[in-house]
């Protein structure tokens, strides 16, 4: 049996919380060909789904801030952050770090003091078993 390729239409505001930039920044990107429009019928204009993701992994997520302190941790992934589950004291922060799914278990304080939300871009830093939270410098 086969299947028709799943196509995902993105709307320009959700877009632009993806990437954390505004939705004028999202229609630059399109009108420079930088992203692709999606599907065009008979609706709001959206940005199509593999040219965003294909964005995030090219532009977006090898920007290295020049901000970020040194640090001995080789593994850092930058991603957006997909779930936050918190109880009284601890959370479970999810991020989407281009095809790989990251998964944190960090302080309910900490997720409160770094402001994380679905939908912020953050890093993942790996250090053996451990993985770190970073918050990105907001334009």
């Amino acid at each position: 049996m086969r299947y028709a390729p799943l196509v995902t239409q993105i709307r320009i505001s959700d877009a632009a919380n993806l990437l954390n930039v505004s939705t004028d920044t999202v229609r630059r990107l399109l009108a420079s060909g930088k992203l692709q429009r999606g599907a065009e019928e008979s609706g709001p204009m959206s940005v199509d789904g593999k040219s965003l993701a294909e964005y995030a992994r090219n532009e977006l997520l090898t920007d290295e801030s020049a901000h970020v302190v040194g640090r001995s941790a080789r593994n850092r992934f930058v991603g957006i952050i997909t779930e936050i589950i918190s109880d009284n004291v601890m959370s479970q922060v999810e991020i989407q770090c281009g095809p790989f799914r990251v998964v944190s278990l960090i302080s309910t304080e900490s997720v409160r003091e770094l402001e994380l939300e679905v939908g912020s871009v953050a890093a993942a830093v790996v250090k053996a078993t451990n993985v770190i939270v970073e918050t990105m410098e907001k334009e």
